[in-house]
């Protein structure tokens, strides 16, 4: 019988989208985080009972800039984010890495 050998996650994403710390990869890793951002502010907005029409009305934006955050479509400026959940009244935490390993967490 012969062995299959299984790959990880992290080395089907090397061979699809790059090593890490390629050109290719760090703009699959963007996406994929205002993917997952989208999805969270859509959970919020949507437990808050509120539309996207009313979110944009609350931060000075048009519907169509609330849809493209919500499906990742916009790569829109931490303002704005940020903007966008103090209106839905939620905290925003940011983690960033250093090269070293080290971490360092913003509020």
């Amino acid at each position: 019988m012969e062995t299959r050998k299984y790959k990880t996650l992290g080395e089907l994403e090397d061979k699809y989208f790059g090593e890490r710390g390629t050109p290719e990869r760090e703009q699959y890793e963007f996406e994929l985080s205002m993917e997952l951002l989208g999805e969270k502010l859509k959970q919020i907005r949507k437990e808050k009972k509120m539309t996207q029409e009313e979110l944009g009305k609350l931060i000075g934006v048009q519907k169509a800039q609330i849809s493209k955050l919500e499906n990742g479509a916009s790569s829109a400026t931490v303002s704005t984010i940020l903007k966008v959940f103090k209106a839905l009244k939620a905290t925003v935490k940011f983690q960033i890495e250093i090269e070293d390993g080290n971490q360092l967490a913003v509020s």
